[in-house]
């Protein structure tokens, strides 16, 4: 009972955290008259105030004295600090700007970026139903370029920004909160100083636009973290194959919203280019589902024999063998 009630939880958390990211381009456009880049300082600066917060409410403190002495990991911060604000930036400036759906396109085409990713700097192996996935995710990147006149360039940024800040943070190994301290402190001191300099040129929004407006751009930092403890406690709780298909709910929700509430216009070559995006995940999901299947099995196999032959206790025996990148979609955290 247990275990269900957990399991229960996680779907829950889940949810919410993609249903929070999925719904968030409602909240950029209430920020404006401030711009992107400001926007994007103000998520940076309240982030940090509120996950410092919360880790000093749980006292998980130990972890930065450890990462000081180790310069490699702090420099693959670095690298994901910068990736992610490209990547915060230009969402916020596609939301404010009226490619709300182009902008959900990045979020669809990114397991398939992924996994080139890994093809490519990783030297993972595909299997035949993920090249077929790969090779209609470009044929549908194609469409949409001949589509839109030019390649999907904001999609694709948004896509391949994330994939390389996925990559990074599978490298850094460390949690949900403390990646983020440790991320948006490498941002904070330029964020901040660029908020200074925005009000000693008199630019600044974040007073001159009342209280309310103030309070909006602070609540950016609640925005960022809440939605991140919530992925935390699904990731913990429901399997990662579980989560990989949760993790669709939030390009669902911005492609919903771009259509439906802030009409964009959706021509029929787009309409055909998210199609085949839609054909691409739905292999890549079946595959992933059938693999996890497939090893489940073998693990359950190898336990049986194990315990037939007698296998020492200190063996592990259940360790399926490595069948390829299935996984590899399912390991990031999506902050739009």
């Amino acid at each position: 009972m247990k275990g269900k009630n957990e399991q229960r939880a996680g779907l829950l958390y889940g949810a919410g955290a993609y249903g929070m990211w999925g719904l968030v381009p409602l909240f950029w456009p209430l920020l404006q008259p401030s711009g992107a880049v400001e926007i994007l300082a103000h998520r940076m600066v309240w982030s940090l105030g509120v996950v410092g917060i919360a880790l000093l409410v749980l006292r998980r403190w130990a972890w930065v004295g450890e990462l000081v002495r180790r310069p490699r990991t702090l420099g693959l911060i670095a690298v994901a600090a910068t990736v992610i604000s490209v990547n915060w930036g230009l969402y916020i400036w596609s939301v404010n700007n009226g490619h709300v759906v182009e902008a959900s396109l990045g979020y669809f085409i990114n397991p398939l970026v992924t996994i080139a990713m890994g093809v490519l700097l990783l030297g993972e192996r595909l299997r035949p139903v993920q090249w077929t996935a790969v090779a209609t995710g470009l044929a549908a990147v194609l469409v949409l370029a001949i589509g839109y006149g030019q390649p999907p360039w904001v999609s694709l940024a948004l896509a391949f920004s994330f994939a390389t800040y996925g990559l990074a943070k599978k490298k850094v190994g460390m949690g949900g909160l403390e990646s983020l301290a440790a991320e948006t402190a490498v941002l904070f001191v330029p964020a901040f100083g660029f908020l200074v300099w925005l009000g000693v040129r008199g630019d600044a929004t974040f007073l001159t636009g009342g209280a309310g407006h103030g309070a909006l751009l602070a609540a950016t930092g609640l925005v960022t973290a809440v939605p991140l403890v919530c992925f935390g406690a699904a990731a913990i709780r429901v399997p990662l194959s579980v989560l990989g298909l949760l993790q669709y709910l939030a390009p669902v929700f911005q492609f919903g919203l771009g259509v439906l509430y802030f009409h964009e216009e959706m021509p029929p070559e787009r309409w055909a280019g998210f199609g085949l995006v839609w054909v691409a995940l739905t292999l890549l999901t079946w595959d992933a589902l059938r693999t996890a299947r497939r090893n489940r099995a073998e693990a359950l196999r190898l336990a049986v024999k194990a315990a037939q032959a007698g296998t020492p206790v200190g063996a592990d025996p259940t360790r399926p063998p490595d069948k390829g990148v299935g996984a590899a979609t399912q390991d990031r955290t999506p902050t739009p």
